[in-house]
């Protein structure tokens, strides 16, 4: 009887250090750790960088980006979103000035008064992602060979988007992959990151808005810099150039009449406006039926162009756009990697449709 109650002790001994030494953990110790870590991206030396790929599976065909992520406390991001189809860098930059969209290879920057992130974030910030997992008490949890799987609900403000399977480190929560479905179980959105670091040191001026306007030229300003286009690193010495040599600008023009390919149901294009020598190049395209709605087209020769009124940063996947207005009318805004601006004007055409209808206009060209 004293040997029997011997081994007991010696198994529930042997059990309590196995399970203290590496056991597996549960869905409440994980978001233990991750609110921890939340809590430390708030504090004075709160920062990250992040490197990855994010496809997109929103219109007909695939569309791939790569992607940079940074982050200094307290409300600093950098994000650069590179089009692997088309090798054009988009940069979206907060700072203290506010909310910018940069093209630099364009010197085209578009400006936004807005409180992005906080209002919406983007499925490549840790920031959102942490979000979803702590605020779904119906959050299905898992493990894999070396990840924390998450299932919860996606919180893209967003009808299409209804879950999202996020897979963090077991070493340290950082993000390695994300995917974001609809509600059929289709994954519209899909990102995995290469590289996560936490407590990274920026230089002073990393997120300061005309210094990233060089960033094609600058590098150390992220990973856009140092690859050419075949892949192969390219050294700070063989980016200096003398000033009388530098590339110029690209010359921009008339660039057509670009139409989307997708439309709500019961609607139809009502008709098509090129304003003839318009400096702008300016196209309007109305479109009547269910939903009644104008869109705008245009290129202008400002290298800045700023959005006076506040409004939401709305994430079309490819760039970021900005959403003004109210029931009675909105209107959506963005600037493509080409430079072209695009408005979306309606008093009845839901967010949803606006964002799809940005997609399609994403991947046509000028006729």
């Amino acid at each position: 009887m004293r040997r029997m109650s011997w081994v007991i002790a010696m198994i529930l001994c042997l059990t309590v250090i196995f399970t203290a030494c590496g056991g597996k953990k549960d869905a409440a110790s994980v978001v233990k750790g991750l609110n921890n870590v939340a809590d430390t991206l708030q504090s004075k030396e709160g920062s990250y960088k992040g490197l990855g790929k994010m496809t997109l599976f929103t219109g007909e065909k695939p569309q791939e980006y790569n992607i940079e992520v940074w982050y200094q406390n307290p409300s600093y991001y950098r994000i650069s979103l590179t089009n692997a189809q088309r090798d054009v860098t988009q940069i979206v930059l907060r700072n203290d000035d506010g909310v910018f969209v940069l093209t630099p290879s364009l010197n085209k920057s578009f400006r936004f008064k807005s409180d992005w992130p906080e209002n919406q974030g983007q499925v490549y910030l840790y920031q959102t992602l942490v979000q979803g997992i702590l605020t779904d008490n119906t959050r299905q949890f898992a493990e894999d060979k070396d990840s924390y799987v998450f299932d919860v609900a996606a919180n893209y403000h967003s009808q299409s988007l209804v879950r999202q399977k996020i897979w963090l480190s077991k070493d340290n929560y950082a993000p390695k992959q994300v995917q974001v479905s609809d509600a059929e179980a289709h994954v519209m959105v899909e990102v995995k990151f290469s590289d996560f670091k936490f407590d990274t040191k920026f230089e002073k001026d990393s997120f300061d808005m005309k210094r990233n306007m060089t960033a094609i030229d600058d590098p150390t300003l992220g990973s856009i810099a140092q690859v050419d286009e075949n892949g192969n690193s390219i050294s700070a010495d063989d980016q200096q150039t003398d000033e009388n040599t530098a590339a110029a600008p690209k010359e921009l023009g008339d660039f057509g009449t670009i139409t989307p390919v997708y439309f709500p149901d019961g609607v139809e294009n009502k008709d098509v406006n090129k304003m003839e020598n318009s400096a702008n190049h300016t196209v309007i395209l109305r479109y009547d039926g269910t939903y009644q709605y104008t869109i705008i087209e245009s290129r202008s020769q400002d290298k800045m162009v700023n959005a006076l009124a506040a409004g939401d940063l709305i994430d079309l996947g490819f760039t970021s756009g900005l959403l003004i207005g109210d029931d009675n009318q909105k209107t959506l805004t963005w600037m493509n990697d080409e430079g072209i601006e695009f408005s979306i004007t309606s008093n009845n055409l839901p967010v949803d449709e606006m964002k799809n209808i940005a997609v399609s206009l994403q991947e046509q060209s000028g006729k």
